[in-house]
């Protein structure tokens, strides 16, 4: 077992205040990761914060749609599925600075490299996004996803590393509750990784 917080914190020499995921975590078993935007202001909302958390409670209804036997973070965690954010630390506007995202970037980076089997990463919005086409620069010197709409290119196929990289859309916050369509194409995304996690 690993604690995904300890391993961070081991690089944060600087003692920022970043959140990141207080969870005991078996690496060798997690086969997708979905990567949110943001940590919330506070941390008993987000993924692994515990029952009332309100990152859950958007979330696991989405899985659930997705055809997934689960009630808890936990529960997804014994199926192979890992949640995170890109940034690490809450936002302080209602827009992710550029810069925000480059500060958490070695981090969501390490965080992905303790993971050795992974076959889907799911990226959960724009942030997402940006982000992991930060870290695709970096290694190949290209984006992994094109810069255009995610509707026009969800049901394409795109690959790094031999993972396969699912762009979606945002699984947390008030705003999923509203805009069905988003909340429906999330759900049948998640349904595609959950058929390739059990192959």
């Amino acid at each position: 077992m690993m604690n995904i917080r300890e391993e961070l914190e081991k690089r944060n020499g600087d003692h920022e205040a970043f959140v990141f995921q207080d969870v005991e975590v078996k690496p060798e078993r997690i086969r997708a990761v979905l990567i949110n935007e943001v940590v919330p202001s506070n941390p008993a909302d987000d993924f692994y914060g515990g029952d009332g958390a309100a990152y859950l409670s958007t979330a696991i209804p989405l899985f659930q749609k997705a055809g997934a036997q689960a009630d808890s973070a936990g529960e997804l965690l014994e199926q192979g599925i890992y949640l995170t954010n890109a940034v690490k630390m809450p936002k302080t506007a209602p827009a992710i600075e550029r810069s925000s995202i480059e500060k958490s970037l070695p981090y969501l980076e390490w965080e992905l490299s303790l993971f050795p089997h992974v076959k889907v990463i799911m990226l959960m919005g724009d942030v997402a996004k940006k982000a992991f086409n930060m870290i695709s620069k970096k290694a190949i010197g290209k984006h992994v996803i094109p810069p255009v709409s995610t509707y026009k290119i969800r049901k394409s196929e795109f690959w790094y590393q031999g993972i396969r990289i699912m762009p979606s859309y945002i699984m947390t916050g008030q705003n999923i509750l509203i805009e069905k369509s988003k909340a429906e194409m999330a759900a049948e995304d998640i349904s595609v990784m959950l058929s390739i996690i059990k192959e």
